[in-house]
């Protein structure tokens, strides 16, 4: 990716020419997040890792509430109306967009306070760390960055026939974590007669999650599947070893095509038709989380650093 890497100081070089047309934007971050919240608009966050340690990272859209003279807060991040625990000290990456151009920064959970939303109502925000640099990336390139290293997750995506077919398919992905069973040892190649009814696979990548949801890429050659469908089962594992995938049933609610003729997808989660899986995929989302959080703040620990929290 040719994104520059740059402190909040002169001298913003892309190819030895100056960038005037976004100088001040990169330079005044504080003016892009302060737009942000005035929109009430939602910045990226990702627990940062260091290496490739074969886990797959989760980007959560949430929403900037406030900007402070020491920090900002943002909502907390959520699944399926579920909150997800982040632990002061934690160190995290985030991304913001104001139009067509993109920013990634570090900072770091300051930990929960209280934030009024309106006079009768106050809600429990996180306090983050403001940023002491930024890079700039290309919109098209997404999480291709200089100085970050992701590696968001792949999906494996079919279009629903029937969707009442899923309860079996659903158990089936449950079994696997609660008993060790043979023929359910690597649901990644999934019986037919565990599977759904379902149309021909594609594969996508997963850009964020949110409250109810996910946010797909999917590539040129496998937009027609997402435009002619509305229903889709889906398959995707965090962890490297391909250990218990999750599997949920999910309804295209919008689309658009990006410039790469790549069609951004937002899916909700759809449990309609086996409400009792919803608590089962919220679980491995929140062990995958707590898990990446021990490993950070364990590698902190074993190189001597200091948890920066309030």
């Amino acid at each position: 990716m040719d994104g520059l890497h740059v402190g909040i100081g002169p001298g913003i070089l892309e190819k030895g020419q100056a960038v005037p047309a976004n100088r001040s934007r990169t330079l005044e971050w504080r003016r892009c997040l302060q737009q942000i919240q005035e929109r009430n608009g939602c910045i990226e966050i990702m627990i940062a890792r260091q290496g490739n340690d074969g886990h797959r990272d989760l980007v959560w859209r949430v929403r900037v509430l406030d900007l402070r003279e020491d920090a900002f807060l943002i909502e907390q991040p959520r699944t399926l109306d579920h909150i997800i625990e982040l632990q002061p000290g934690l160190e995290l990456v985030a991304v913001m967009s104001i139009g067509q151009n993109r920013w990634t920064f570090r900072t770091s959970n300051l930990g929960p306070t209280e934030f009024a939303l309106n006079p009768s109502k106050s809600i429990t925000a996180l306090r983050l760390r403001l940023p002491e640099s930024v890079e700039r990336c290309q919109r098209r390139n997404y999480y291709r960055l200089d100085t970050v290293t992701l590696h968001l997750p792949h999906v494996d995506v079919w279009p629903l026939l029937d969707p009442k077919s899923v309860v079996v398919a659903e158990r089936c992905n449950e079994m696997h974590l609660e008993q060790s069973d043979e023929l359910l040892n690597d649901l990644t190649e999934t019986p037919d007669a565990l599977m759904p009814e379902v149309g021909p696979k594609f594969r996508a990548t997963i850009l964020n999650i949110g409250g109810g949801g996910m946010g797909l890429l999917v590539e040129p050659e496998d937009t027609n599947a997402v435009m002619r469908h509305k229903l889709f089962w889906m398959r995707f594992s965090l962890n490297p070893d391909g250990a218990v995938p999750i599997c949920a049933t999910g309804k295209l609610v919008h689309h658009h095509m990006e410039s790469s003729q790549q069609v951004y997808a937002g899916i909700a989660f759809d449990f309609s038709f086996n409400p009792a899986h919803q608590r089962f995929v919220v679980d491995q989302i929140c062990r995958h989380i707590a898990l990446q959080q021990r490993m950070q703040f364990a590698m902190a620990e074993a190189n001597g650093e200091v948890r920066r929290s309030a």
